[in-house]
């Protein structure tokens, strides 16, 4: 796949201030060595997260200049009403501040204590809801998506056989099975159509509600039009198609929405619908705004337009191709193939002096900051809290705001890497919170 010139003007600009390496060692050590706490003026290039990081278009812009802060039932409102079901198909629709609030509603409404959900890979925010209401989590993807260096298709699939057997092993404790596009967790890696229609009828033939996490789902459609469909019919259909697979689906706006901010839950089910927006009073504000300026749903409304476009999907998956084979010309251990939104590179074979109590994700994280001002994040033993098969750090890309020597520069920060990784260290934690402690932790080398 060719990666086509930039399908935008740039109008307007964000400075990008370079340290020194001595002032980035020091910034490290101010964060105990936590990306997180790193001030934004001190990084380079940011690819923590592709979550809210956008640069919106001028349409966005424009739109919210129309932003209707009315409390109740706003003229904006309105129109993220309309947009969210022009996109989605379904008819009820409850607005949320972010998709982390959408896992917190849902989780309440559908898991109590002792419950079983099922995934093809639940993202660490996900598991942590369900799990603190007492829930066990249970990530079954294709034995395909172990391998990581064979590029096939679709790794980002369930294991159907596997989800068949855990259903009747936990028969009635089992509540939910939910599909994440793209599957964040194993390499933003998308499923089929065809896998995600199979898991949806296993789960229905079992009386279970079938859940989409939604957040990329424009990605996903992509690759599913390119690969499984061939280009015939439009990814606007296919989007609409997979939301029709789901008894309810919420999504993360600050993705595939093309957005800074926002989320929503849909589903067809009246019902389902009453006992959501009742949290979402509780917890968000009002169900025509849920906790969400006139502006935010503005922009949301305007990105759920512009998300579609081939266009724009070709650009968007192109940088990401582009990075990965750009590393993979230098040898860098990756996930294969290329998927949407992010590299993943593999740290544990890359820095395989490093034990994995140590955690080599987040050494070779530190070392592209301490070498380039890069800021990735980990996904290995820090952030997942156990022993993972991959120790991974995730090279997240914002939409529509990085250019191609931007990732010419990160490709040769990891060509400095490379050439003298037995010199990295690992870390260990001094300090942790009870949940997701990769957001919050301490750390200090290990000497």
């Amino acid at each position: 796949m060719p990666y086509p010139f930039e399908p935008y003007k740039i109008k307007v600009l964000g400075p990008i201030k370079t340290l020194s390496k001595a002032e980035r060692l020091k910034a490290l050590r101010e964060a105990r060595y936590n990306l997180f706490k790193i001030p934004s003026e001190k990084i380079t290039v940011d690819l923590l997260t592709d979550s809210g990081t956008s640069a919106l278009s001028q349409e966005q812009w424009s739109q919210i200049m129309l932003g209707d802060e009315t409390y109740a039932s706003s003229k904006s409102w309105e129109r993220f009403e309309v947009a969210v079901k022009n996109f989605t198909g379904k008819k009820e629709v409850i607005p949320v501040h972010q998709g982390r609030a959408a896992e917190k509603i849902i989780a309440e409404v559908l898991l109590e204590k002792n419950d079983a959900a099922f995934s093809n890979s639940f993202f660490d925010t996900t598991r942590a809801n369900f799990e603190h209401r007492g829930a066990t989590c249970f990530d079954i993807p294709t034995e395909k998506s172990a391998d990581l260096s064979k590029p096939k298709l679709f790794k980002g699939d369930i294991d159907a056989k596997k989800l068949k057997k855990l259903l009747s092993r936990y028969g009635k404790r089992a509540k939910f099975v939910l599909m994440t596009l793209t599957n964040n967790t194993g390499g933003g890696q998308p499923a089929s159509l065809k896998n995600t229609e199979l898991a949806g009828n296993i789960a229905a033939k079992k009386g279970l509600k079938f859940i989409i996490d939604a957040c990329r789902i424009a990605e996903n459609a992509y690759f599913i039009w390119l690969y499984e469909q061939k280009r015939k019919g439009n990814i606007k259909s296919i989007i609409r198609k997979l939301f029709s697979l789901s008894d309810v689906a919420f999504m993360s706006t600050k993705k595939d929405g093309l957005a800074n901010s926002g989320g929503f839950i849909v589903t067809n089910d009246r019902s389902l619908a009453a006992k959501l927006r009742e949290l979402t009073v509780l917890y968000e504000g009002f169900v025509t705004y849920g906790g969400m300026t006139g502006r935010e749903m503005e922009t949301i409304a305007r990105g759920l337009e512009e998300v579609v476009s081939p266009t724009y999907l070709e650009h968007r998956i192109g940088q990401i191709v582009y990075l990965h084979n750009e590393l993979a010309k230098i040898d860098i251990p990756l996930i294969h193939p290329p998927g949407g939104h992010a590299v993943y590179v593999d740290a544990g074979k890359l820095f395989a002096h490093i034990p994995q109590n140590e955690f080599p994700g987040q050494a070779l994280a530190a070392a592209l900051y301490q070498e380039g001002g890069i800021r990735s994040v980990e996904i290995g033993s820090l952030m997942l809290g156990k022993t993972p098969k991959s120790e991974l750090v995730r090279l997240a890309v914002p939409r529509r705001t990085y250019t191609r020597p931007h990732f010419d520069y990160v490709v040769d920060v990891f060509k400095k890497i490379a050439a003298n990784k037995k010199q990295y260290k690992g870390f260990k934690i001094t300090w942790q919170p009870s949940t997701l402690r990769h957001f919050t932790c301490k750390l200090k080398p290990v000497n």
